[in-house]
């Protein structure tokens, strides 16, 4: 079994259900409240209590709509709509606790760099250096449609925009702002040295942004990136320019091939492969005994929804399953979705033929992550076998209802974690990087910190 630290995340979105579509229904659920404050301040101090290190907060910018051609099957089962902002319950949080981080998920396909990266700078001051970024670029045509485009733009497009939103935002963050340009200088009137801040001068193929970033530098200047593509392309972004990757897989064997992939992209990018710490879906049904958590785990099952999973799949996927029998076999198809969820159903593990009706009901409760049902010490055995199996690093825990399904993994399985030393009693003092990983800033290596002074390096120049 593993002994080394295990890395948590709880997994929400600001819409009711987010992976476990029908289950709004359950009378023990609360995620109908996600439009309340005390909904977000309730579930933060839960986390902090359990010593999480972040709520990695989902979002989506468009409805999922290609199940029936039509958005009404995910309306009508509150698939992921109605969808609020997820930055504007960060704040919230962060007032009541001290340590726990914020992965806020924001495109790069829809959202002009110079603006994000002040509601970004904004965010890391206002929560004294605890913001991260989940870098997505999008997978809903529907999203596009509703900004104008006539159409989605193409898989491996989005990411040649987001290379380049990259270095624009990396520019801003990093190199516009000198550490010592705000001198509050009261005597000599000078708020900010003029010859500290420094325009950025970007000329791209995608953007243009020729002056300097709005706001001083932030405690960690560069957000900690998440990234959740797990596509070939998806990974060559991420083993690029990400610090935690999200994966979301059914099976050990196809988590492991895809933790293996990653790593030898990390590698081939000239990157250490294990600073880059990836964690899996989960979600963990507690049980004081066994029978209670399978009979919990039975009477979530009665309030899944077979027409909100196949909405939710459809949009992953990009395909419509409207036109299938539960028991047909899913196959490939290459389009502009998500190209790792169908390769997920399809090709990643060939032993497994998965059925239209099997992913529906998997995709019911969690997603597409590993679903654990049991004791405490046995959800702790099975976290510890899957990290062994997969090589993964950590979890993001998703809920089939909430806050139950936090308090009680916070309430039973942490402890027993605790005591197996997999996770910490205690948070570091510091920004959230900090206690990830020690530091506060982008390491050396790291791409973003190459532009770390180089404009004012230029003007000695």
């Amino acid at each position: 079994m593993t002994k080394k630290r295990i890395y948590l995340n709880a997994f929400d979105m600001n819409c009711a259900g987010h992976q476990s579509p029908g289950l709004w229904t359950h009378p023990d659920d609360k995620s109908s409240t996600y439009k309340d404050a005390e909904y977000w301040i309730h579930l933060a101090k839960v986390l902090e209590k359990g010593r999480f290190d972040a709520i990695f907060l989902a979002d989506v910018l468009g409805t999922y709509d290609v199940y029936q051609d039509s958005r009404d099957p995910a309306v009508r089962q509150g698939a992921q709509v109605p969808v609020n902002d997820p930055a504007f319950v960060v704040p919230i949080m962060a007032q009541v606790t001290k340590h726990l981080g914020f992965g806020l998920t924001v495109s790069t396909s829809y959202e002009h760099p110079y603006i994000f990266a002040r509601r970004m700078s904004t965010l890391d001051h206002l929560t004294k250096g605890r913001i991260g970024w989940n870098i997505v670029t999008s997978y809903l045509n529907s999203a596009a449609v509703n900004i104008g485009l006539d159409q989605q733009i193409s898989h491996d497009e989005r990411y040649e925009i987001a290379d380049e939103y990259m270095e624009v935002v990396y520019k801003l963050w990093e190199g516009s702002w000198e550490d010592d340009a705000v001198l509050l200088d009261k005597e000599k009137k000078i708020y900010t040295d003029p010859k500290k801040v420094h325009d950025i001068q970007h000329e791209g193929k995608y953007y243009r942004v020729p002056g300097a970033h709005l706001c001083e530098p932030s405690p960690q200047r560069t957000p900690v990136i998440f990234q959740a593509g797990a596509s070939k392309r998806g990974r060559q972004f991420a083993a690029k320019h990400a610090e935690l990757v999200f994966i979301s897989v059914p099976t050990a064997q196809i988590g492991k091939t895809f933790v293996q992939a990653l790593r030898e992209e990390a590698k081939n990018a000239g990157r250490n492969p294990d600073e880059i710490k990836i964690l899996s879906l989960f979600t963990p049904i507690v049980g004081r005994t066994q029978e209670e958590a399978a009979a919990k785990f039975h009477d979530y099952r009665k309030h899944t929804s077979y027409e909100g999973g196949l909405a939710l799949l459809g949009g992953w996927t990009g395909v419509d399953f409207a036109g299938y029998a539960p028991d047909d076999k899913i196959e490939y198809v290459k389009n502009d979705a998500i190209h790792s969820a169908i390769e997920t159903f399809t090709k990643i593990d060939p032993t497994k033929q998965w059925t239209v009706g099997e992913v529906a009901e998997f995709v019911g409760i969690g997603g597409m992550g590993k679903v654990a049902v049991g004791t405490p010490d046995k959800i702790a055995d099975e976290m510890e076998q899957w990290i062994d199996e997969t090589g993964v690093d950590g979890f993001n825990i998703a809920y089939a209802v909430t806050p139950g399904t936090f308090e009680d993994f916070v309430e039973y399985v942490i402890p027993i974690l605790q005591e197996r030393g997999l996770v910490r009693k205690e948070y570091e003092e510091g920004t959230f990087r900090k206690n990830l990983f020690g530091y506060d800033h982008l390491p050396e290596h790291h791409p973003g910190r190459q532009y770390r002074n180089r404009f004012s390096l230029q003007m000695i120049k």
